[in-house]
């Protein structure tokens, strides 16, 4: 998902950076059709290589280049917290339009940094129990990693590790009642905590689509988004499944660029359109990839 999005935005004009931070299994450059690069950021993870301009390749797709995860430190693959800073610093220097980070899954601390940083994330899942389960805690552990960054308080901060158990013995159980217990303790606190629930605006999509019932599921899932986290979460969109897809991964080519009738490269055509009018130059936007995997693209102000 994180390449077709990035090559449909290159194939609309706009100057595209695809970042692969999944280190322990990176494979967006080959989905662009891209042989493993020599540097990559594992490069700069390993302060081998201070300038990412540097670690960028051109792909096949006019407007699109890449920095690859390759050749990742399988024993240190992600960067400490304050590394992850500099990376996403640096990022939002690049003179691009959009960056386009794919993540791996679970809920690594880096991975939560990286989807939280963005101005838009998408978390992309199949209709299928599994990834709806996996997509449900991802969702959980990002929005409580959000709210706890808000807070400058320390006992307003272990009321936000209690309520991350679902069986806390404060009987915190909602975003409400959590709200309700920071504002007892500190105000003001309480005032940082209704800023980070209602800034917090996860996109959804549903990939490899098969019934009406699987396109449903996106709608579900905002539901209980509003219902149990009080966010207004919002649905950009579904892709069908679509043969065309598995064609493509085998020619190692983005399937907007192979297939571009195909109804998954329509679809996926339309979300690209959808972020593109999420807001105007210089506001940024995430994306992500796979089964309950998660990502970000920047807009800078120039991305």
């Amino acid at each position: 998902v994180t390449a077709n999005l990035a090559a449909a935005l290159a194939q609309a004009g706009r100057r595209v950076v695809a970042v692969d931070t999944d280190l322990e299994g990176a494979n967006l450059h080959t989905v662009l059709g891209v042989g493993a690069p020599r540097a990559s950021l594992a490069d700069y993870v390993a302060k081998r290589e201070p300038d990412l301009r540097k670690l960028l390749v051109d792909t096949a797709i006019p407007g699109l280049r890449l920095i690859a995860g390759t050749h990742g430190h399988l024993g240190a693959p992600q960067p400490r917290s304050f590394r992850r800073v500099a990376l996403l610093g640096e990022l939002r220097k690049l003179p691009v339009d959009f960056v386009m980070v794919d993540l791996g899954a679970g809920t690594h601390p880096s991975v939560m940094d990286y989807f939280l940083v963005g101005d838009d994330g998408i978390l992309v899942l199949t209709p299928e129990p599994t990834s709806v389960e996996n997509a449900y805690s991802f969702l959980r552990a990002a929005f409580y990693r959000r709210l706890r960054l808000a807070l400058t308080s320390e006992s307003a901060r272990k009321l936000v590790n209690q309520a991350m158990d679902q069986g806390n013995e404060r009987g915190i159980r909602t975003p409400l009642d959590l709200l309700r217990e920071v504002r007892a303790i500190a105000p003001e606190e309480g005032l940082r905590l209704t800023a980070a629930i209602q800034g917090f605006r996860p996109r959804i999509v549903v990939n490899s689509v098969r019934s009406a019932e699987d396109v449903r599921l996106g709608f579900a899932v905002r539901s209980v988004c509003r219902k149990y986290f009080g966010i207004a979460a919002d649905y950009v969109g579904y892709v069908n499944h679509d043969d065309a897809v598995t064609q493509a991964i085998r020619q190692r080519r983005p399937v907007v660029v192979t297939h571009p009738h195909s109804d998954a490269a329509v679809y996926l055509t339309r979300i690209a359109r959808k972020l593109l009018q999420s807001g105007g130059p210089g506001r940024a936007t995430r994306a992500p990839r796979a089964t309950a995997q998660a990502g970000f693209a920047a807009r800078r102000p120039t991305a």
